[in-house]
């Protein structure tokens, strides 16, 4: 009897099928899952598609495995890497000069095949915000030159969502680089050509291609490209080996010049789309902690941060995979439901019991005290007869759960830890307390395309972070629980948990406190060890992330605008916090949570009281 498939399945296999065809391999390894389109060697991975199956939708996958296939089947690797400037942005240009190379081969042969990739290429641009955009940024014109380019070698117009972006670029773009334009269409079929004509439409956009190897450097000159000794400043040094300049003159980071944190190239006078004095970080992107003092955490940088990401839970999962995580999550902590119930209603009382109204008695102005009726009748010039209510400020307060989302959390510590924030997040709202679960992880395992393009650049020494962050919303502050609780599932899905790199987490969980506009902020880390990411280890020192982690929590507490505080599972996390509290069993988490919790209540509120009997007695 003939296996039944459901149609999503069908689907998949038809797309796989397809995409080997497109890519004439049949050694392709094709999985889906709930990442973003990937390639790697042999390794393809697809999104998820979901179980109705939009027709949008379908052309969007089909979209991103056309892509693919085609860069399998029209991309040499060899000639590419032979071509690829040292320079991030000119790097990036030349990436998306190739992949609008190949997608152009294959929408020129398949009318279905080019009506995929607009829509892919549409819904990219559609979640970078590209609609909103208002302004050329640096950010922005490696992919307008990409939409001018595919919009000569195609002549389809640019998608909806990025109509705007080249609207605003192409006035500039055509000025410098119509001519260049113009020639790619004409070496289309030749990667070598094409990327020596790409080399030189990046020097037109007054770009230094960065550093360069020897045969790079003498066909670049056979086919008129200027020489990098003419890029030299006014010293005689090289523009590489410093700082070089953006698009409106001003100086920008080289590809490995600057050891800023984060690793961005960005113009020192010019700040990025969507970014504010408020808002000193990237949107998307993890945020810089605010540093008090010049040098701070200089040593410690990200070779790249392209790929790294902050992500709402739901995006990473589609709804029915959600729901069953959720259902297995609830499953597996039955026995303990009870046991952290009791302790989350416990702290539920201590928290309403400082909510209740409280009053100051004996006062000679304010309310009359009814209590003291009777010795006003006696004696009404007998003073201290009043009270008045005082000002309850405990509902301003924000608290955010930090949750180490490494391997080695994985099993028990991570399904008590999913459950003991739940628990927690749905007692804390009850009290009027505002909560947000944060998660923090890696896009990959030993490193993403952060380690790619450090191989790609020759392995320069010291290169910092090179693994692409992965920083998880499981839920807003100002989500309700109700809406949040499904996504807590996705910490059990098989995948998620890698490596850790705790310092630029807490930096993002502390730069999402300080844009809240409660007065106390509480900032909760729950993690089993020390920040280990093998990738970035190997090539740098051994406490690499270690150092950097002790230097933000440094940072943090000199800053003193939010409480930090650790539970460490298994591991001495006292060495790093200076409030912290260490636990051998992930059973113990969730009273331990709670209690911490409780203290850090308590002791507001006997602060308050210290301070308010100073100021009577002053």
């Amino acid at each position: 009897m003939a296996q039944a498939y459901s149609p999503t399945e069908i689907f998949k296999r038809a797309t796989a099928a397809t995409l080997r065809a497109i890519a004439e391999r049949d050694d392709l390894n094709i999985g889906f899952g709930p990442e973003p389109p990937g390639l790697a060697g042999t390794r393809v991975k697809l999104p998820n598609p979901g179980r109705d199956l939009p027709a949008d939708e379908a052309a969007q996958l089909r979209g991103a495995a056309d892509g693919m296939a085609l860069r399998l089947r029209y991309h040499d690797d060899a000639v590419h890497m032979k071509r690829l400037p040292g320079n991030p942005i000119a790097r990036s240009v030349f990436e998306a000069l190739e992949q609008a190379r190949v997608e152009a081969l294959g929408a020129r042969r398949m009318v279905g095949v080019a009506a995929n990739l607009a829509a892919a290429l549409d819904e990219q641009y559609r979640r970078q915000g590209f609609e909103r955009i208002s302004e050329r940024t640096e950010s922005t014109m490696a992919e307008a030159v990409r939409l001018l380019t595919r919009e000569a070698l195609t002549h389809e117009p640019p998608p909806p969502s990025a109509r705007r972006v080249v609207d605003l670029w192409r006035p500039w773009l055509e000025g410098k680089i119509g001519r260049d334009i113009a020639e790619l269409d004409r070496n289309v079929l030749d990667q070598d050509s094409y990327a020596r004509v790409t080399r030189r439409l990046i020097q037109d956009l007054d770009l230094d291609l960065g550093d360069l190897d020897e045969s790079s450097s003498e066909d670049s000159q056979g086919q008129g490209e200027e020489a990098e000794g003419e890029n030299q400043n006014e010293s005689g040094e090289s523009a590489s080996s410093g700082a070089q300049p953006s698009l409106d003159g001003s100086p920008a980071d080289g590809a490995e010049g600057d050891a800023e944190e984060d690793g961005d190239a960005e113009a020192d006078g010019e700040m990025m789309p969507g970014a504010s004095d408020d808002d000193p970080g990237r949107p998307g992107r993890p945020g810089k902690l605010p540093r008090g003092r010049p040098d701070e955490n200089t040593l410690y940088r990200a070779y790249s941060s392209t790929a790294d990401e902050v992500i709402d839970a739901d995006k990473l999962c589609d709804a029915d995979e959600l729901g069953r995580l959720r259902h297995l999550l609830d499953q597996q902590l039955s026995h303990l439901q009870s046991v952290i119930a009791r302790l989350a209603n416990r702290l539920q009382r201590r928290l309403l019991a400082k909510q209740t109204r409280a009053w100051e008695f004996d006062l000679e102005e304010g309310i009359l005290d009814a209590a003291r009726l009777s010795r006003i009748v006696t004696n009404p010039v007998l003073p201290l007869s009043y009270k008045r209510e005082l000002e309850m400020e405990f509902r301003d307060t924000v608290v955010s759960l930090l949750i180490d989302n490494s391997g080695s959390m994985r099993g028990r510590p991570i399904t008590v830890a999913a459950m003991s924030a739940d628990i927690l997040a749905r007692t804390l709202e009850r009290c009027g307390v505002k909560v947000e679960i944060l998660g923090f992880t890696t896009r990959a395992w030993k490193g993403g395309q952060a380690r790619e393009r450090w191989i790609a650049a020759g392995k320069p020494a010291n290169p910092g972070r090179l693994n692409d962050l992965r920083h998880i919303v499981y839920k807003s502050a100002d989500a309700p629980w109700r809406r949040a609780r499904r996504n807590l599932g996705l910490m059990l899905r098989e995948g998620i948990l890698k490596e850790n790199i705790d310092g630029e987490a807490l930096m993002w969980a502390h730069n999402r406190l300080l844009g809240r506009p409660e007065e106390r902020r509480v900032l909760m880390v729950i993690s089993d060890g020390a920040p280990v990411d093998d990738s970035t280890l190997s090539v740098n020192p051994g406490n690499y992330l270690e150092k950097h982690l002790r230097e933000v929590i440094r940072e943090i507490e000199r800053i003193g605008s939010v409480e930090l505080t650790a539970i460490g599972i298994g591991h001495d996390v006292t060495r790093y916090y200076r409030r912290a509290v260490t636990i051998v069993d992930a059973e113990q988490l969730g009273g331990v949570m709670l209690e911490r919790l409780a203290d850090l209540f308590e002791e507001e509120r006997s602060g308050k009281t210290r301070v308010k009997s100073r100021n009577r007695a002053a």
